[in-house]
């Protein structure tokens, strides 16, 4: 086995729950924050508790909104591709002289 390769191991992590419970667990990192734990979970505690999900669906349907707007077609990409190239055709010098004046390697 190589050595060096894993990470350090705290024996005594801390889990703090937004609850206000906390406990001790093996981990790699030394103290974790956590949303929901078992001293809070409506599947141990058998209580209907409200979790935000309504929250985080409209996180998500923004995200997607968002994501939507800035779409570009494949059309549309092929069309700017095509008028950038354009652009720098007309921008190259025509003639000899032209290229000499402006003083650029093409």
């Amino acid at each position: 086995m190589k050595a060096s390769i894993h990470p350090q191991w705290f024996e005594e992590a801390k889990v703090s729950c937004a609850c206000g419970n906390s406990f001790t667990v093996g981990a790699t990192i030394p103290e974790i924050q956590v949303e929901v734990c078992y001293n809070c979970h409506p599947f141990y505690t058998g209580q209907m508790k409200y979790v935000d999900t309504a929250g985080r669906v409209d996180a998500f349907r923004t995200k997607q909104s968002q994501a939507k707007e800035k779409r570009v077609t494949k059309t549309e990409k092929r069309r700017l591709k095509r008028e950038r190239k354009i652009q720098k055709e007309l921008e190259r010098p025509e003639t000899l002289e032209e290229l000499r004046k402006t003083g650029k390697k093409h």
